[in-house]
């Protein structure tokens, strides 16, 4: 499944006000003209025969000074890029894509990317690297997470990557994406909450964050990545799981010997959780940003076609998701392939997302699980945004969560 998913001019609101998306309407082409390419080094680029911004007013309507900056996450089972530029107290999403390219099929098994698979991820980080270059980009943040991490030729990969597109991707630990995740879905923190358990249901890996807001409370997005109380990152997500246990035809049994795999895994975390906070079901909640729970949101709210903007930000009930799971459950395959919400490249999938997403319901059976359409892309361009003190108060940079919370960002990224 291949998409433009973002939404040209889509508003991602910054550090100072909850991000949303506004539009969801498909990237339109890049203009002709002379492409910008960053090599090396980060240098700023400007339009032919345009101008620095010199005024006050003029740096102020323009907070990034005309940069442009990309996200692109290369997972297990997808590729995606967001480009954007800042605005006063937001970024707006000038170009996406994202398409699912299966990059760690098989490595479970083998140990190893196959040649297939590779060839998948290379053909969409051409579209990437060009759409990059037709945006001007400036400043970019390119990652690669379990599926490279976990293979044995995860690093030659990254190689033949650079040789074939000049894309420069970093391998990031688990740490790293488990932060930047936490950054891009800040905002849907509800503040009032005593906890929240953040999860990320990758292709490969699940990653779990504990925020605990502790005396004070969430104050602000700024604030929450202070919060982070304790974390893991398993080694299961949709594609390693559903290649052990199999997602075409799930039934109860099967579902359940899934849920009970995970939850397996997910003991030691759970304990390091009840050891740090007292759960109260009313006084905490779930905060989950994947495409797992997007899709069952998708599939709650009886979407026609998937929309982002309904989904994004939703609040679920318990019994919301235990109605969805067990529906999905009692779908055949052609069926799940017929939703407008999954379609054939997640059919096979979705269930394997399920039981994740049911090992950690079981684990804190919370009242209410939010749903972010947002995480490591969001996470990194806040970061970088921030890191270049595009949002400033009385002069000064935030000291925030954006500032650099999981290693220094990358410059460039593209080079000829």
């Amino acid at each position: 499944m291949e998409q433009d998913d973002g939404g040209v001019d889509a508003q991602v609101r910054g550090p100072t006000a909850g991000p949303r998306y506004r539009g969801d309407t498909p990237a339109a082409q890049a203009s002709g003209g002379k492409a910008a390419v960053v090599s090396g080094q980060e240098r700023e680029l400007r339009p032919q025969g345009g101008a620095r911004p010199s005024s006050h007013a003029a740096r102020r309507a323009d907070p990034g000074h005309g940069r442009v900056y990309a996200a692109l996450d290369l997972g297990t089972n997808n590729c995606r890029l967001l480009v954007a530029q800042p605005t006063r107290r937001a970024f707006r999403v000038v170009d996406a894509f994202s398409r699912i390219v299966r990059l760690g099929e098989g490595v479970t098994h083998s140990g190893r990317l196959a040649d297939d698979a590779m060839k998948r991820a290379i053909d969409a980080l051409v579209i990437c690297r060009d759409k990059m270059v037709a945006r001007g980009v400036t400043r970019s943040r390119l990652i690669a997470t379990q599926a490279c991490r976990m293979a044995d030729n995860g690093a030659d990969f990254l190689q033949r990557v650079r040789e074939a597109t000049g894309l420069e991707l970093e391998i990031v630990d688990q740490e790293t994406e488990a932060r930047l995740a936490v950054s891009g879905c800040a905002s849907l923190v509800d503040q009032a909450a005593r906890g929240v358990v953040v999860f990320d249901i990758g292709g490969g890996s699940t990653e779990l964050i504990l925020l605990d807001s502790g005396e004070r409370g969430f104050k602000s997005p700024f604030t929450v990545q202070r919060h982070v109380s304790a974390w893991t990152s398993l080694p299961i997500g949709v594609v390693t799981l559903s290649e052990v246990f199999g997602g075409k035809d799930v039934d109860r049994p099967l579902f359940e010997k899934m849920v009970k795999h995970v939850q397996a895994a997910l003991e030691p975390f759970a304990a390091d959780v009840a050891a740090r906070i007292n759960f109260n079901e009313k006084e905490l909640h779930l905060l989950g940003t994947s495409g797992t729970v997007t899709t069952i949101c998708g599939v709650h709210l009886g979407l026609d076609r998937y929309d982002r903007r309904r989904v994004d930000g939703t609040w679920m009930r318990r019994d919301d998701v235990v109605r969805v799971t067990d529906d999905l459950l009692s779908m055949g395959h052609a069926e799940r392939v017929a939703n407008p919400c999954i379609g054939a490249d997640r059919a096979d999938l979705v269930l394997a997302g399920c039981a994740i997403f049911e090992a950690i319901r079981r684990l804190w059976p919370c009242d209410r699980v939010r749903v972010a359409d947002r995480g490591l892309r969001e996470g990194m361009l806040l970061t970088l945004m921030a890191g270049d003190g595009v949002w400033r108060r009385s002069g000064r940079r935030h000291r925030s969560m954006y500032r650099n919370p999981a290693g220094a960002p990358h410059s460039g990224g593209v080079r000829t």
